[in-house]
């Protein structure tokens, strides 16, 4: 008698067994699948930008142009450069007032002297918190500009890429702080920084400044990303090939041409 119901108890007591066995592995599969730290992730997503555009909420258009000689128009023998066609597209483009408050740009500007002028000039911290959509140009000088005067007696094609840009990481450090301070000044303007390009693309030798533009806009990139309302618009595919089209004589400047190109892509991304 004890036989005959010792092994039923022993088959159920197998199959339960087998049961939580089965149950078990499929657990630690779960676990080895999803692990726990792929749920902390989730806050690590970019969170998504749904503002509005400034053509969108905005009852009227007002500009206040920064930085140096390239939102300056030099090179344009029109002198209209990219931001009078901007706010002429504006105009056509949209049914509310446009109004170009000041073009505050400066030939020869580096970051570092736009982050203190923004610190310390109380006009221009005037005119950016009138403004409701900003656009700014800086870094060719800190990049460029100053190692062409270093260089003076020597060609260009002489020089090496990193002793033309050797002073990149100090100036992405004051575009930092002019970013910041833009946004602390107007956290609700839309503010667009208009993209280097390499103007040296054509001289033998300094092509690889290329990849020094694309590091150098992919940090501002990043940087522009913690600001909701900022955006890059780039220009380095425009010129890319293409610059006995798109420079003016002295080979640094956009010319009439580049400039209408620059604008054009600056008013398609404020749609």
């Amino acid at each position: 008698m004890k036989n005959q119901y010792l092994w039923p108890i022993i088959a159920i007591t197998s199959l339960c067994v087998t049961v939580i066995l089965i149950v078990g592995f499929g657990w630690v599969v779960k676990d080895m699948m999803m692990p726990a730290s792929t749920h902390a992730e989730v806050n690590k997503v970019p969170k998504e930008v749904t503002n509005e555009t400034i053509l969108e909420k905005a009852s009227e258009i007002n500009i206040v142009a920064l930085g140096d000689s390239l939102t300056k128009g030099t090179g344009d023998p029109s002198g209209k450069g990219y931001v009078l066609r901007l706010v002429d597209g504006l105009k056509t483009k949209s049914d509310k007032p446009v109004k170009l408050i000041n073009n505050l740009a400066v030939n020869g500007m580096k970051a570092s002297e736009l982050s203190e002028r923004l610190t310390s000039d109380s006009g221009y911290q005037y005119a950016i918190r009138q403004a409701n959509l900003i656009v700014f140009s800086i870094g060719g000088n800190d990049l460029f500009l100053s190692a062409r005067t270093k260089f003076a007696n020597r060609k260009l094609s002489d020089v090496n890429v990193d002793e033309l840009t050797e002073d990149f990481d100090k100036a992405i450090g004051h575009y930092r702080e002019v970013a910041k301070k833009l946004h602390d000044l107007n956290p609700t303007a839309t503010i667009v920084y208009m993209g280097l390009y390499n103007p040296f693309y054509d001289i033998p030798g300094l092509r690889d400044a290329s990849l020094k533009m694309q590091g150098w806009n992919n940090d501002v990139y990043e940087t522009i990303y913690e600001y909701p309302n900022m955006l890059m618009v780039p220009t380095f595919d425009l010129f890319e090939g293409r610059i006995m089209d798109y420079l003016s004589s002295d080979h640094f400047h956009p010319n009439d041409r580049g400039y209408e190109v620059i604008a054009s892509r600056m008013l398609e991304s404020l749609k």
